[in-house]
């Protein structure tokens, strides 16, 4: 193996679009302990200019020398849920590991004798089409990739009579013909694994939020997806039983769960229906003082923005700017000026408390929205609605991804995507 490790950020611009940016990927031939981690990754927020008391959160998958390094490092985590499911269908496959890893091996056998011969693929082929069968190719699963497993047991399962049908015809392998136990078993598997099928990808988004929806998802799997069916076999629901206790212990610690409990709340698709009213009242209450710890926005003169506009109509900044013609007044702009003057002055002489107070109950009491919704459109749309809670907003939506990537070659590669941190603003310079 060649030990790289790779730093990607994700931000969210001033129009509240999400962005992903890969910003190196460096050699790091030393052994990757923690303390090796720590100070690569750093180096490298120091290499870009990055402020790491501006970091919110770092996702990394559960190794203990990437978890360990962000711990020595202070910063914010929060695991992989990939990577954490594909440990809890690890788990609960290993509940009954002499007849699932039969069954699952047996489906590799499977797969492997029919991909590796044309002759075989042929005759499949043509007992798909006497059988109506879909004319699908086998799936072999990818070791760190759960989905596949299951994509590989379904797959089989489907084309089971086409596959005795050659299988019986051919002396060499018909051992390979599954058993009824067999078939019972990977059916057992197959309905304990399907309904998660989406959930990897799904949460793995880099166009789109997700950390607020962590949450929603734990409970829709325990709550719905995963919930005791009468109609499952002893194995199916110890798979499930399995899958729901190992999530649910990856989630515990209650740093996480402050994490995801802020970032629920702060989405207009949830809010605060999640929460129980004392934890509302609670978080409401870490809101209210973040709010009042966020920095005021410096006024703006002729700084930066007088030379953007300068530089975007083309004039020369050692030029005299040229007077714009005068407009006579109205009384309308008259009494619309000592309006607008005496509402910012009524603001001013508002505590801030009360200010963020107000603003969050406001929040709070409105309608969720439709699930289908992206939150930050809604926050650009209702940024001045809410100018406090939109920085509040912008920080916990954000996140910083570090890659830890091995690599042997082209063909041999293992890539986690760990990081997201919370930076909170970014522009595109």
């Amino acid at each position: 193996m060649t030990p790289y490790m790779s730093l990607t950020i994700h931000y969210i611009s001033a129009d509240w679009t999400l962005h992903s940016k890969c910003l190196e990927t460096r050699y790091v031939p030393e052994n990757h302990t923690a303390d090796t981690l720590g100070e690569n990754l750093k180096f490298a927020l120091e290499d870009w200019g990055l402020d790491e008391h501006k970091l919110v959160c770092i996702t990394t998958d559960n190794g203990p020398n990437i978890v360990a390094a962000v711990r020595n490092l202070g910063w914010n985590w929060l695991n992989c849920f990939g990577h954490n499911l594909h440990l809890a269908v690890s788990h609960g496959l290993d509940r009954d590991k002499d007849r699932t890893a039969r069954a699952i091996g047996l489906c590799k056998n499977l797969v492997n004798t029919f991909n590796l011969s044309w002759i075989r693929r042929r005759d499949l082929r043509k007992a798909q089409s006497d059988a109506n069968l879909p004319q699908h190719s086998l799936i072999l699963d990818v070791a760190t990739r759960w989905g596949t497993k299951q994509k590989m047991v379904e797959r089989v399962l489907e084309q089971l009579p086409a596959i005795r049908h050659v299988l019986v015809q051919d002396r060499k392998h018909s051992h390979l013909n599954p058993t009824w136990q067999d078939v019972s078993v990977l059916e057992s598997i197959n309905a304990a694994m399907k309904p998660l099928a989406e959930f990897t990808d799904v949460l793995s988004g880099e166009k789109y939020v997700t950390v607020s929806s962590v949450k929603p998802v734990l409970e829709l799997i325990k709550g719905d997806l995963l919930s005791p069916n009468p109609d499952d076999t002893t194995l199916t629901a110890s798979i499930r039983q399995t899958i729901c206790r190992v999530l649910t212990e990856k989630y515990n610690s209650p740093a996480i769960q402050v994490l995801l409990r802020k970032a629920t709340i702060l989405d207009p698709r949830y809010r605060g229906s999640m929460e129980d009213a004392e934890t509302l009242e609670e978080v409401k209450q870490q809101f209210v003082q973040e709010l009042l710890d966020l920095e005021e926005p410096e006024a703006s003169g002729e700084g930066a923005s007088g030379e953007s506009c300068s530089k975007a109509t083309g004039g020369d900044k050692n030029e005299p700017p040229t007077a714009l013609p005068t407009k006579k007044m109205r009384l309308s702009d008259l009494l619309q000026n000592r309006r607008a003057h005496l509402a910012g002055q009524a603001q001013d002489a508002i505590p801030k408390r009360l200010k963020a107070d107000a603003e969050l109950t406001k929040f709070l009491q409105e309608g969720a929205l439709d699930a289908s919704c992206d939150p930050l459109v809604w926050w650009r749309d209702n940024k001045k609605r809410y100018p406090l809670m939109a920085k509040l907003a912008k920080k916990i939506h954000v996140y910083l991804c570090h890659k830890y990537q091995l690599r042997e070659d082209v063909q041999h590669s293992w890539q986690h995507c760990y990081p997201r941190t919370i930076l909170p603003e970014a522009t595109e310079d």
